[in-house]
């Protein structure tokens, strides 16, 4: 069995000061969490344990759903939600696509919480894993990955009851690193007036 790094759990945050540092690797209590996905989490962790090179499949909806993005969205997404954000939960990337690890439920209410902010149907959109679904997880140990699609954790499960984003937050970090950054005042024309108001008489 290989040993696994550990690392402080991550709790229900609540400040952002409360956030601790992401974990990196795959800790003995986050593989326990992951497994508690499946229907028989015992028999799952011994066989996961005896080959922690393999990635493995997970069913959703129970212990996580899981909003599957492109890559280079997905990066932006975990910027936000981490620097500006409350954090995220567990994010793997896996075969070009970015894995971030949610609160149950969030497969079913982000689609209509996008909807209902208008977003363009035709436009990329989060593919959202709950339940009746399952994904493939990356490998307990690092450094496994299959050379055609690399599998890896950027934000490990440290913890038996890791904290995981809702769909308000993953909304807010989808529009935000889909359209950018956006400014409330428009940009003034070549041919603008333009008056200083900071300073008052």
């Amino acid at each position: 069995m290989t040993t696994l790094t550990t690392a402080a759990g991550c709790p229900a945050l609540d400040g952002l000061d409360a956030r601790p540092a992401p974990v990196t690797q795959v800790t003995p209590q986050g593989a326990a969490w992951l497994a508690s996905a499946s229907a028989h989490p015992r028999s799952t962790l011994a066989a996961w344990q005896a080959r922690p090179a393999a990635p493995a499949v997970l069913p959703c909806g129970t212990a996580f759903d899981v909003v599957n993005v492109p890559l280079v969205l997905g990066r932006r997404m975990l910027d936000l939600l981490w620097e500006r954000g409350p954090g995220s939960g567990p994010a793997a990337v896996h075969r070009g696509r970015m894995l971030l690890f949610a609160a149950p439920g969030t497969a079913q209410r982000l689609p209509a919480l996008l909807a209902w902010e208008e977003w363009d149907p035709a436009a990329a959109a989060p593919l959202c894993h709950g339940h009746g679904d399952a994904v493939t997880v990356p490998p307990l140990a690092a450094g496994h990955a299959a050379a055609p699609g690399p599998s890896r954790w950027l934000v490990a499960p440290g913890s038996r009851l890791p904290w995981l984003p809702g769909p308000d937050s993953l909304l807010w970090a989808f529009l935000h690193a889909a359209r950018g950054p956006v400014s409330i005042f428009p940009s003034a024309g070549p041919d603008a007036n333009v008056y200083d108001v900071s300073r008052r008489r």
